[in-house]
């Protein structure tokens, strides 16, 4: 009986260690490139593309990195569940000051800055407005809302409601405001993931979060191909690319009507409320391509000038030198619009053969839009 115990001992130690070895070099087999990581995030979708040679290990722990960085964000950020830092922050006493992370307080700071240089175009105290719309987590049915009622939730909105103490990492509701980060909370979560693939010697990537794009190095080492992205048309059904652009080291986030709306009694509804009005927006500007260093920053401000429209938009852009392309409905046409930022990034060669409008100024010839 004890030989026969030895044995099988024997024969488990055997195969514990048969075991180990072919984790080991499963781990080890090298991936064919590109790797990617695809999944759901925000209420939206994110796609990973890595082109550094990986193995199957390294590839296994950068996933499980690239969503230890997703989750943070939306345990941060979310306005869908009930254990998030900011859901937290929206029910608190008013006038009492509550501590946040430093990603919370930045992404504040950030929604500041943008509120304060785009007039008011952009403010994340407009949350009650939004689910009055029927396009926060109120899940309200989709229905216009009456004037009394808008009014109502108008009355407490604009960004002096949120005092922001950044030396003692502090901040506080003085009115009782509903603050929604959506604008900046997906692509502050591409600045995160971006920083987190740096961070692990990553050189050649494309991060991409409900369209939120960060790309760094090439999209084939071999040949030195850049990534190339491309600005869609606005219009329902399948995707069709406008303009297709090189995007190296540097990230861009798109803001269009034309994705998420309802219609009643044959009027389209915009998901992208005016937060100086508390209605959707109403003109023929349809999309505005942000391209900036941070992904958080090109998030909110495509919602800020998608909002203000064309002439507006353009004006903002030149005057705070943003990287910018816009879409505008022109008839049964769609005209590219682009800022001398954008044009001075990408070079007047390539906006002439993209038949790319250079912005000539609001004496130009461009069509002054409805509602601006």
């Amino acid at each position: 009986m004890k030989g026969y115990q030895t044995a099988l001992g024997r024969v488990g130690v055997v195969a514990l260690v048969s075991a180990f070895l072919v984790g080991c070099s499963e781990n080890d087999r090298p991936l064919e490139s590109p790797v990617r990581f695809e999944g759901g995030i925000f209420g939206t979708y994110y796609q990973i593309t890595l082109v550094d040679p990986l193995t199957q290990g390294e590839a296994n722990a950068l996933e499980e990195g690239i969503l230890a960085e997703l989750e943070d964000v939306d345990q941060a950020m979310s306005t869908y569940r009930d254990d998030s830092e900011l859901v937290a922050f929206n029910q608190a006493p008013l006038n009492e000051w509550q501590p946040l992370s430093n990603e919370l307080l930045e992404m504040l700071a950030v929604s500041r800055s943008v509120a304060e240089a785009s007039d008011g175009a952009f403010d994340i105290t407009i949350g009650d407005v939004v689910n009055l719309w029927s396009f926060g987590p109120e899940a309200r049915p989709e229905e216009v809302p009456s004037d009394a009622e808008l009014s109502e939730r108008m009355a407490t909105i604009g960004f002096d409601a949120v005092e922001v103490d950044t030396q003692r990492m502090q901040a506080r509701r003085l009115r009782d405001v509903f603050v929604d980060l959506s604008g900046v909370a997906k692509g502050h979560g591409t600045d995160r993931v971006a920083a987190y693939l740096d961070q692990q010697g990553i050189d050649n990537y494309l991060v991409n979060i409900g369209g939120g794009l960060i790309a760094r190095g090439y999209r084939d080492i071999e040949a030195q191909t850049p990534w190339r992205i491309g600005i869609e048309v606005p219009q329902s059904g399948a995707p069709k690319a406008q303009h297709v652009v090189a995007l190296e080291g540097m990230s861009v986030a798109t803001s269009g009507d034309y994705r998420n709306y309802f219609e009643v009694d044959g009027e389209r509804f915009s998901h992208l409320l005016d937060p100086r009005t508390g209605r959707p927006i109403k003109h023929q500007l349809a999309s505005v391509s942000v391209f900036h260093p941070s992904n958080a920053w090109a998030d909110a401000w495509a919602t800020a000038l998608t909002v203000v429209g064309s002439e507006k938009g353009m004006q903002l852009a030149v005057e705070n030198n943003l990287n910018i392309l816009m879409l505008v409905k022109d008839g049964e046409r769609w005209r590219s619009l682009a800022s001398p930022a954008f044009v001075n990034y990408f070079g007047e060669a390539l906006v002439n053969e993209l038949g790319i409008e250079p912005w000539g100024g609001p004496t130009a010839n461009h069509q002054t839009e409805t509602g601006e």
